[in-house]
């Protein structure tokens, strides 16, 4: 009776952390953004490419801090893939830029994932992942720059400091 008991509380307790994961966001470590920019795609690509180049070894964060450690994988005029590796505990990340010119405008979707696959909470890491490059190559300051994303689909989206990141 009482093995019994036990079973049947565990479930319940693994279907509420599971429902609650998914109804508050991913339920792996990862995140969407959807930004847009009065600027030509070609300059974002460049000015993104560029940003990487300069943070690939650990000279933007010698003693600590995230702004460091990423790996160019390849790059078109439509597409950005690279990594980023944690700097204290070397967690890497696969980040994707998808840009599409319309008209005047370039639409940029961002998308963040942690290789680790047991990785689920990472207070903002993923979304920092990618809006510390942007920031750091100045086109978050540029005409036309909007974001759009959430908890529901960004990790800790709310929880982010991208400063220590």
């Amino acid at each position: 009776m009482m093995k019994s008991y036990a079973v049947v509380t565990l479930a319940c307790l693994a279907v509420a952390a599971e429902s609650f994961i998914l109804t508050s966001g991913p339920s792996h470590a990862s995140c969407n953004v959807d930004w847009t920019f009065s600027m030509k795609c070609s300059d974002i690509e460049a000015a993104i490419v560029k940003q990487i180049g300069i943070w690939k070894d650990t000279s933007g964060c010698p003693t600590s801090g995230e702004k460091c450690l990423y790996k160019l994988l390849s790059s078109s005029a439509t597409q950005i893939k690279a990594t980023r590796t944690t700097r204290e505990k070397h967690y890497v990340d696969d980040l994707t830029f998808t840009l599409t010119q319309e008209a005047s405008m370039c639409k940029v979707h961002g998308f963040s994932t942690s290789e680790t696959w047991y990785a689920v909470l990472d207070f903002g890491t993923n979304y920092c992942n990618l809006f510390n490059l942007l920031d750091g190559a100045g086109l978050v300051k540029t005409a036309g720059y909007s974001e759009t994303t959430s908890d529901k689909i960004c990790t800790q989206y709310s929880k982010r400091d991208c400063a220590v990141h």
